[in-house]
C-alpha cells in the first residue's frame, strides 16, 4: 500500500503563507531545491487543492523556468512525470498533462488510490491536507521549516484536530531549514 504523505514548507512558527497569501519568505536554496526534488521523484501522485496547483503548474506552462538551470529543469521533468489530481469546485479543466480534476474531496477514493498506487503519493495545500488528516488518510507529515517567523496567516496543520505523533526523523541543511518527518499515531 502507498503512503499519503503531506509535504508542506512552514515557517516557524507554523504558517504556510503570510497574512496577505505569500510564502515566498527567503530566496531558494540549491541543497533544499535539490532535496525537495528528490523527495518528490518518489511519488507517483501528487494531489493538490486548486491555488497550489495553479502555482505548480507553471513547471509545465513556462518552459523559461525549466532552461534556468540544470537544478530547476530536473524539477520541472520530476513534477511533469507525476499524475496531478486537482480538488477544486472551480477550475473546470487542468492546464497541465497527467492532470485530472475533481469536484470534491473524497476520503474513499483517496483510500482506493492507496491501495492501488505504485508508488507514494504527496499531498499539498493546506486546506487539502487538513481534510485528509480529519479522514486519518495521511500517513506522514513532512515539514521543511524555513527560519522565520512571519505572524499570521495560513497555519500549516489543521486547527481543531487533536493528533498525536511520533518523531520519524530530520534533516538539517546548511541555510538552516530543517525538515522535521512524523507519522500520525493510530487513535
Amino acid at each position: 500500500m502507498a503512503k499519503l504523505i503531506y509535504v508542506t514548507n512552514v515557517s516557524i512558527d507554523g504558517y504556510i503563507e503570510d497574512e496577505k497569501g505569500v510564502f515566498a519568505w527567503l530566496p531558494p536554496d540549491d541543497e533544499v531545491f535539490t532535496f525537495t526534488t528528490d523527495l518528490l521523484r518518489s511519488a507517483g501522485t501528487f494531489l493538490y487543492g486548486r491555488r497550489l496547483y495553479e502555482s505548480m503548474a507553471v513547471w509545465e506552462t513556462d518552459a523559461s523556468l525549466a532552461a534556468r538551470s540544470d537544478l530547476m529543469a530536473e524539477f520541472a521533468n520530476v513534477w511533469q512525470a507525476a499524475d496531478k489530481i486537482v480538488y477544486s469546485t472551480t477550475l473546470t479543466t487542468a492546464a497541465t498533462a497527467r492532470t485530472s480534476v475533481e469536484r470534491r474531496f473524497d476520503p474513499a477514493a483517496v483510500r482506493r488510490l492507496k491501495a492501488t498506487a505504485g508508488s507514494d503519493i504527496t499531498i499539498g495545500g493546506a486546506d487539502l491536507a487538513a481534510q485528509a488528516i480529519r479522514a486519518g488518510l495521511v500517513d506522514e507529515c513532512q515539514l521543511i521549516v524555513w527560519p522565520t517567523t512571519v505572524g499570521g496567516g495560513k497555519p500549516g496543520l489543521p486547527t481543531g484536530v487533536r493528533t498525536d505523533y511520533e518523531f520519524l526523523g530530520e534533516r538539517r541543511f546548511r541555510n538552516g531549514v530543517v525538515l522535521l518527518r512524523y507519522r500520525p499515531l493510530a487513535d
